[in-house]
């Protein structure tokens, strides 16, 4: 019974996210909001990212696990309703940034909740569910596009399918087994809190290189994350959420590969392969307009599952190997600070100019959107290459 909520736990949480956060893009488009709202709008995870480590921080020393978690939903819930009822851009970013400082904490949070009342190794069974919710996300596209015959990519209704979905993860959250603050009662700081100490471990040339390439990495991954669906709504796609989901799907399987691939090859090719994949995607899409075959899109869709798990879960891993025990936490947040945090923000902004500058009455020019995307990643993984060396141990598997 424990997994059963466990793993119901898991899979509301990441489709209340992925429901509104899939077609964004595409519902910033059609209110013609101007470029830099955009970006702003986009980056509201991205900061949130930033902000909650200190919120998650000051959780875990004072309430138990499920009751923190049920209280964060019901603020996402709220804010995600308060986000649908409005089509002013600053109060758009205002509501979505102040669920997403609720909503990110909690990625961890689901996380500490499951290992306190599973053993650790059992955790993958768990986190699967988080897939699943996100790949099952796309069913309210279809319940709302075929059965009831409104539109829903583009427009303000996924807000209100978060904030629902939201709500019943209220009520679940409230079911779980108690899990009490796991480090009540001792000192935190800021520095703890963002994993800054791992700022020590730049000294080594190798890490401080891995570092970087890791945040510049997130600028055209953030074409794809963020803006995709912008791109899709442009060739009028009609299942956007469900379109995007195929990657998160396939992605289930990408993450099993992780382990032999880094036996058989070791840690450092698999983040280059990785890498590689990142330059594929922008390929296809690019190769696909040039030569209007749309088929070619779905391959970069669909080895969105390679690039996360080689590069950044492989990253991850490289972490885990590389930091002393006792900053190993720390560093996972602030790998996590680096990319998806940092690394988003600045994507977002950019990524944004370069589809302002080539977009004009006539439409989109996504073929220099795409060549630009995919020249900047094969200069990515030619420097990682070069840069990045195996002279360490550590980078072998164990």
């Amino acid at each position: 019974m424990i997994r059963i909520k466990l793993s119901l736990m898991m899979l509301l949480q990441y489709m209340m996210y992925a429901v509104w956060w899939v077609p964004l893009a595409a519902y910033l488009t059609n209110l013609d909001v101007s470029s830099f709202e955009k970006s702003m709008i986009l980056s509201s995870m991205a900061i949130g990212c930033l902000g909650s480590p200190v919120i998650g921080m000051l959780a875990d020393r004072f309430f138990p696990g499920q009751k923190v978690l049920a209280s964060l939903n019901l603020l996402n819930a709220v804010m995600l309703l308060m986000a649908g009822t409005t089509n002013q851009p600053d109060l758009l970013f205002i509501f979505l940034l102040i669920a997403m400082l609720g909503y990110m904490p909690s990625w961890s949070l689901t996380s500490s909740i499951a290992m306190a009342h599973i053993p650790s190794e059992q955790f993958p069974k768990i986190r699967v569910f988080g897939s699943i919710g996100w790949v099952a996300s796309g069913i309210f596209s279809v319940v709302f596009i075929s059965l009831l015959g409104f539109d829903f990519d583009g427009t303000n209704i996924p807000f209100y399918c978060g904030a629902a979905v939201s709500i019943v993860a209220v009520f679940v959250n409230l079911t779980l087994p108690n899990t009490p603050p796991p480090a009540k009662g001792k000192k935190g700081s800021l520095i703890d809190a963002f994993g800054l100490r791992t700022v020590e471990l730049m000294r080594d040339k190798n890490f401080a290189i891995f570092i970087i390439f890791s945040f510049l990495s997130l600028i055209p991954f953030s074409m794809y994350y963020s803006f995709f669906s912008e791109f899709l709504l442009n060739i009028n796609t009609k299942y956007i959420s469900v379109t995007m989901n195929w990657g998160v799907l396939a992605e289930m399987g990408f993450l099993l590969l992780v382990p032999p691939a880094i036996k058989k090859f070791g840690l450092r090719k698999v983040m280059i392969l990785g890498l590689i994949a990142l330059t594929v995607r922008y390929l296809s899409f690019y190769a696909g307009g040039v030569i209007n075959q749309s088929w070619m899109y779905y391959i970069g869709i669909l080895i969105h599952g390679l690039i996360f798990g080689f590069f950044y879960v492989g990253g991850q891993i490289y972490i885990d190997k590389k930091a002393p025990a006792e900053l190993r936490s720390q560093a996972q947040g602030f790998i996590f600070l680096v990319t998806f945090g940092a690394g988003l923000l600045v994507g977002n902004f950019i990524c944004s100019e370069l589809i302002a500058n080539f977009k004009s009455d006539a439409g989109y020019n996504w073929s220099a959107i795409w060549g630009i995307t995919t020249l900047s990643s094969v200069v990515l993984v030619v420097a990682f290459m070069l840069l990045f060396k195996n002279n360490d141990e550590l980078l072998k598997s164990k």
